[in-house]
């Protein structure tokens, strides 16, 4: 007799490297930050946008730089094999959203102020807080030229890690003035890095020429000495530059906010000018920058629209959650207000029913399911609503749906007494399971 061959087992898939699964309960850590800064967002006046995964790779050539990093080495780009467009993953949003402002004539009646939240992907080594998919929050005010909106989105971001409780994140701020004092700069950064030849790297070496300001963002523990000693572009700077720096300043000193001026602090992309700053932490270890950005007045001319100023910045949602792991800040618990507890299959029609009236009400229910389609003991129910995290048990009980009522069972005060209420009373209490009141 023949056998029938036994059907072949599946391969076992699994997400691309540096690309990862956000689970529960991490997830609700994530909800908690992003509920949070659309708050913060909300009082600031900033309004939400969201702009595609996929954008022309020129783009990002034209307006990052064709000489960076991201560009050169990190970008996920291809060809559309219908039509033969070149496209790419968006390695950074501020681009995207200039794009879109520019294509839909946002300015047209003024500047904006607008924030995103998503995925970016560049192609590197995935460590502790750089992962090949990652996270970003951002927040661009374009249209306004003056010194007052570098030092609300400075502000804005201080606001978010007092909220949010962190402790001993630094603000490093620099001036990059304008393009014709950086070509000053560039000329002399030039003539020094070609007096220390012998100590550049390889990449350094083809950047000189290209992009030497690339060569400061050197992490070559060989050149750092030489890149200390190299040309400041404060010292190639006008007085308008100074002056806008300086307000920038003030308006800091006048809100309490700490800040160190680093002059080698270039960011990695070409856009910048004027202010540009960044909030690091010594607590993730290479990866100590959670939030930068400035000011990039040229970038949306670059990318086909009128001269604009603009300034915004974006934080790694992955270093930021990192680094409030690290110092032991918890987020709101991703939990429900009630769980209900049912004690016979032939109680489900009017607890759900109940159940749904309540959700209708904005009260969140969990309603105790097995795994096998039979109904657990009580004690069991009441051991799986404690671990939910619920406040409150609703127990659908005999005694209980015999006279028409549910009792409420407080699981986080045992000295609260247990109460009894009718079914078709739900709407009177429904609001003092929600408020936990």
């Amino acid at each position: 007799m023949n056998q029938a061959p036994s059907p072949r087992k599946a391969e076992r898939l699994v997400a691309v490297k540096g690309m990862n699964d956000i689970l529960p309960p991490e997830s609700a850590r994530w909800e908690d930050l992003e509920a949070r800064v659309r708050a913060l967002m909300r009082r600031y006046a900033y309004e939400s946008i969201r702009t595609p995964i996929v954008e022309p790779t020129a783009l990002f050539v034209r307006g990052l730089g064709e000489v960076t990093d991201i560009v050169e080495k990190e970008m996920y780009s291809f060809e559309d094999r219908l039509n033969g467009e070149h496209l790419t993953l968006r390695p950074e949003n501020t681009a995207g959203l200039v794009r879109a402002v520019v294509e839909h004539n946002l300015l047209y009646n003024g500047g904006k102020r607008l924030f995103y939240m998503g995925p970016m992907f560049r192609h590197e080594r995935p460590q502790r807080g750089r992962y090949r998919q990652f996270y970003q929050i951002g927040a661009e005010a374009l249209g306004f030229a003056g010194p007052e909106l570098d030092a609300e989105l400075i502000l804005m971001a201080h606001a978010l890690w007092k909220e949010l409780g962190l402790q001993g994140v630094q603000l490093h701020i620099n001036n990059l003035g304008q393009p014709d004092e950086r070509k000053l700069h560039r000329a002399a950064l030039i003539a020094y890095f070609e007096q220390h030849d012998a100590v550049l790297d390889a990449d350094s070496r083809r950047r000189l020429h290209l992009n030497p300001l690339r060569l400061l963002d050197s992490k070559n523990p060989a050149m750092q000495a030489v890149i200390e000693g190299a040309p400041r572009l404060m010292d190639f700077q006008g007085d308008a530059s100074r002056a806008h720096l300086d307000a920038v300043l003030d308006i800091l000193k006048a809100n309490g906010v700490d800040y160190v001026i680093n002059p080698r602090l270039v960011r990695g992309m070409d856009y910048y000018n004027l202010t540009v700053f960044e909030f690091v932490t010594t607590e993730l270890g290479s990866q100590g920058t959670i939030c930068g950005g400035g000011r990039y007045d040229y970038l949306v001319e670059e990318v086909g629209g009128k001269p604009a100023p603009a300034v915004g910045w974006a934080l790694g949602m992955e270093r930021l959650l990192e680094l409030l792991k690290t110092q032991g800040v918890q987020g709101e618990p991703n939990a429900p207000d009630a769980f209900a507890v049912v004690t016979d299959k032939n109680f489900l029609p009017d607890a759900v029913r109940t159940l749904e009236q309540l959700r209708g009400a904005g009260v969140a229910v969990q309603l105790h399911a097995s795994a096998d389609g039979t109904m657990a003991s009580m004690k069991s129910q009441f051991k799986k609503a404690d671990a939910s995290g619920a406040r409150f048990a609703l127990v659908f009980g005999a005694d209980e749906m015999a006279g028409g009522h549910l009792s409420i069972k407080d699981l986080r005060n045992a000295s609260t007494p247990q109460r009894t209420v009718a079914l078709t009373d739900w709407a009177q209490w429904a609001q003092s399971l929600q408020s936990h009141a």
